[in-house]
């Protein structure tokens, strides 16, 4: 099959073959090459259109494909699709402030339920969303490796991930090694000058892996907590035991935008053939994606579940923002 056959199966034929091959429908292909040329500064050449450099770097995110495979397929040398890869990437990463994950995007709390599709958060006023880490797997130098080896003892990077109600990211920090704990990522993540912004006194739910304190809701250690806690018809008895299943509901949500995460793109979970600072790219391409996707698509066939966009202030305000994880009873 020549290229051009290729390029018009992948991405023209149908709606089914363009989500199977690129994870996105024609409309949301279409979409995404558009504001890649006008916003990314993606540009065509002589050899080679727009269309085709996305339909070869989504191909290869979706499927984590061997360039060499990729070279067979569209007749093109291993140089041409690497450097095409680079430079698709890139221009992803430059619709960061368009494609919401954005870290200084001012985000309205969820004061009442009545805007909430997720009712877990109804008795969480002033809750901002979610956040967890989660390891990828990356390629190191061989003096690297043991500072990114993992307690399962994969080589990954941590990565840090914040999400809304409705499953679409509003930050994310890759690059810590995987040995690193979640706090100390955390703490970067708040100390850098362009980084995560936690406006007072409002909060993200995190796990018993950080620290429960201003700007973060943790659950009661020493009680259930996990949603396989709760299954057979197991009812809390207590309070704290109420409090964590309520808790681990609404925090939830990070864990399935992770999960989406991964099974959209097979080239976060499969072992990786890229150096840590590409993958650093990779994943905060992904993660865009992941959002333009969930923006552009009704369904989306890896959670059909549509939710409806969180309302946020754009106007430019003066706010006071935690800037430091410490331990609270509050």
């Amino acid at each position: 099959m020549d290229r051009v056959s290729l390029l018009h199966r992948y991405a023209y034929e149908s709606d089914s073959m363009c989500i199977s091959q690129l994870r996105m429908n024609r409309w949301c292909f279409k979409k995404l090459c558009d504001m890649l040329e006008t916003l990314g500064g993606l540009r065509a050449n002589r050899h080679m259109g727009i269309d085709e450099q996305v339909v070869i770097f989504l191909h290869i995110m979706a499927h984590n494909v061997k360039i060499r495979i990729i070279t067979c397929g569209f007749h093109r040398s291993g140089e041409t699709i690497s450097r095409l890869f680079t430079r698709v990437c890139n221009a992803v990463i430059r619709l960061h402030s368009l494609k919401n994950l954005n870290p200084f995007k001012r985000i309205l709390p969820m004061e009442d339920g009545s805007g909430s599709r997720y009712m877990e958060y109804l008795p969480f006023l002033n809750c901002l969303g979610a956040l967890d880490g989660t390891y990828i797997r990356c390629l190191v130098p061989l003096e690297d490796k043991a500072r990114y080896r993992t307690r399962k003892n994969e080589i990954a990077t941590n990565v840090l991930g914040v999400c809304e109600e409705d499953m679409q990211f509003i930050y994310v920090l890759p690059g810590w090694e995987g040995s690193a704990a979640a706090g100390r990522v955390l703490r970067d993540a708040l100390l850098r000058p362009h980084g995560l912004k936690v406006s007072r006194p409002y909060y993200y739910m995190v796990d018993v892996g950080y620290t429960n304190g201003e700007g973060f809701l943790a659950p009661y250690r020493g009680q259930r907590y996990h949603l396989n806690d709760w299954r057979d018809g197991y009812q809390p008895t207590t309070p704290k035991e109420l409090f964590n299943m309520r808790h681990s509901s609404a925090r939830n949500v990070i864990e399935r935008c992770f999960g989406i995460l991964k099974a959209r793109w097979g080239i976060l979970k499969d072992n990786s053939y890229y150096h840590a600072e590409l993958k650093n790219k990779i994943i905060v391409a992904c993660c865009l994606l992941h959002n333009h996707i969930r923006r552009e698509m009704p369904n989306d066939p890896f959670e059909n579940d549509g939710l409806d966009e969180t309302i946020e202030d754009d106007g430019e305000q003066d706010v006071d923002n935690v800037t430091s994880v410490g331990t609270s009873t509050e």
